[in-house]
């Protein structure tokens, strides 16, 4: 596999039940109005990301990411969560995909394979492996990591806005 090292960070991903695309300033409410459900982050590193004010951070390092996605449902047409590439390394030729999130209307089927198979089809046409952050203590998305492929490299804690976490990082490789 030949990866290119210019990786676009925010692509237009069209799936079979939901469709991926740069995040923009006016999805705040939408977006907002999918996260804003205690449930979804209650095994999160960040509990509180349901709490309009933290959330706005979120959001607002989501925009100054330059690799936010925005996730909509393809028949209801509504936003229904976000994803984003971060830590690009072309040397390496590895990204990470991560600050996964959907509203839980679409937990339980297969949005969220989904949702990652897309990413990683977009991924692997630049990178040779793409690396998960999750926090340790996320049951349901380790198992969800696990069920699509991931292979927990190793765990460390990491600092986010001057607060530590402990998180497992998975990996997946390139198909040969």
């Amino acid at each position: 596999m030949n990866a290119r090292p210019d990786f676009d960070l925010q692509p237009t991903l069209i799936g079979e039940t939901i469709s991926l695309r740069p995040l923009h300033a006016d999805d705040f409410e939408p977006l907002y109005a999918a996260a804003s459900d205690p449930l979804i982050w209650e095994q999160h590193p960040e509990p509180l990301r349901y709490h309009r004010p933290v959330f706005a951070g979120f959001f607002a390092g989501a925009l100054a990411s330059g690799g936010a996605l925005v996730a909509t449902d393809n028949r209801a047409g509504g936003v229904i969560g976000s994803s984003r590439y971060y830590d690009w390394n072309p040397d390496a030729k590895e990204v990470t995909v991560g600050y996964t999130f959907l509203a839980r209307s679409h937990w339980g089927g297969s949005i969220n394979r989904e949702m990652k198979q897309l990413m990683l089809g977009h991924a692997f046409v630049f990178a040779k492996v793409v690396w998960f952050h999750v926090g340790s203590n996320n049951w349901r998305s380790r198992k969800a990591m696990e069920k699509i492929g991931g292979t927990l490299s190793h765990t460390a804690r990491v600092e986010s806005n001057g607060v530590a976490h402990d998180y497992a990082f998975y990996r997946i490789e390139a198909p040969p």
